[in-house]
């Protein structure tokens, strides 16, 4: 799959943007495990005009994570295009817009999956965006607002006559938030529409190498993007990626994953500080699939979640790898 003159190879899987999750140090661990591109947490085009530093910061890219997008969003098509020019001079891989994301703090604000409501302004900023910059555009979005209103059929070919190189579908509606099933039947009648050129990517549900491979096969898509079921779990794209080009694949050891949450935990900490480190690294660690079905785990999850300390958590994963799984 190419977008513009990016080949991201065979089915490629990608990381899906994901606020306070991809974060530098995951984005290049998931790329070492076998992503084929990575995404930056969302930034907000008035935030970065205005030149907040954490948002600011949201910019820094490392070269061994190449191919990276970053990913914008806003509601206003003035703040997106001079935001899209300052993001240029990061020199990203690629510019994502984000018209998908469904929390109420966006959507509700008109952006992220709030455009769903006003595709007038979502094309005009679509096409302002793409005539701003030199740098391959692409677009992450819904189905629909909600389930009356499903319209990316409709709405593909429009974002590909602005100028779009690619298109990232979710297959929920705003209204689903993540509830419920992600549906894929929309997004593979995209790849039947004989209207549509540009590659489109599927994401929602991948939380295994099997389900990566069976959207391909069912769906036709280009490319697969995964987002939650990466959380706390970097090595799915090394069980994706070994699946889908050998049928199998031996999942790592409990042990190299425990190694990997501790290089997390390390990486967050260096690159903010202890306390703030610890809280951002806390979402991965309640949701890794490492930790799921052990019995009686309950008291020693509350404790992890409860660590302040780096020694501390490293003194719990020591314990939890000694008394509660394999080698």
């Amino acid at each position: 799959m190419k977008i513009a003159d990016i080949d991201l190879g065979r089915r490629p899987v990608s990381l899906a943007p994901m606020e306070d999750v991809t974060d530098p140090s995951f984005r290049l661990i998931c790329r070492e495990m076998g992503a084929a591109m990575v995404y930056t947490e969302f930034v907000s085009a008035e935030a970065l005009i205005r030149d907040i530093s954490s948002t600011v910061r949201k910019l820094h890219i490392n070269a061994a994570e190449r191919p990276v997008a970053i990913q914008i969003y806003g509601r206003d098509p003035e703040a997106m295009v001079q935001a899209a020019r300052i993001v240029e001079k990061a020199q990203p891989d690629i510019l994502d817009i984000n018209f998908g994301c469904p929390v109420k703090k966006v959507a509700g604000k008109g952006a992220g999956a709030g455009m769903l409501r006003d595709i007038p302004k979502m094309l005009e900023i679509t096409k302002s965006v793409v005539e701003a910059v030199d740098i391959p555009v692409t677009v992450k979005t819904r189905l629909g607002w909600d389930c009356e209103n499903k319209i990316i059929t409709d709405l593909a070919p429009r974002l590909q006559d602005c100028g779009i190189k690619a298109l990232t579908v979710h297959g929920r509606t705003r209204s689903q938030m993540y509830t419920g099933n992600a549906d894929w039947t929309l997004i593979g009648a995209l790849k039947k529409d004989p209207r549509i050129e540009i590659p489109i990517i599927g994401n929602g549900d991948i939380t295994s190498a099997e389900e990566a491979k069976r959207a391909f096969d069912e769906y036709g898509v280009d490319g697969v993007m995964i987002g939650r079921g990466a959380i706390g779990a970097p090595w799915i794209f090394k069980e994706v990626k070994d699946f889908i080009e050998t049928g199998s694949y031996t999942p790592i050891s409990d042990r190299e994953k425990m190694q990997i949450l501790k290089r997390q935990i390390s990486e967050s900490i260096d690159r903010i500080d202890e306390y703030r480190g610890i809280l951002h690294i806390r979402r991965h660690l309640a949701a890794t699939p490492l930790f799921k079905g052990i019995p009686n785990f309950r008291e020693t999850r509350i404790k992890l979640l409860r660590a302040e300390t780096h020694q501390e958590l490293l003194d719990l994963l020591d314990f939890i790898m000694d008394n509660f799984l394999n080698d």
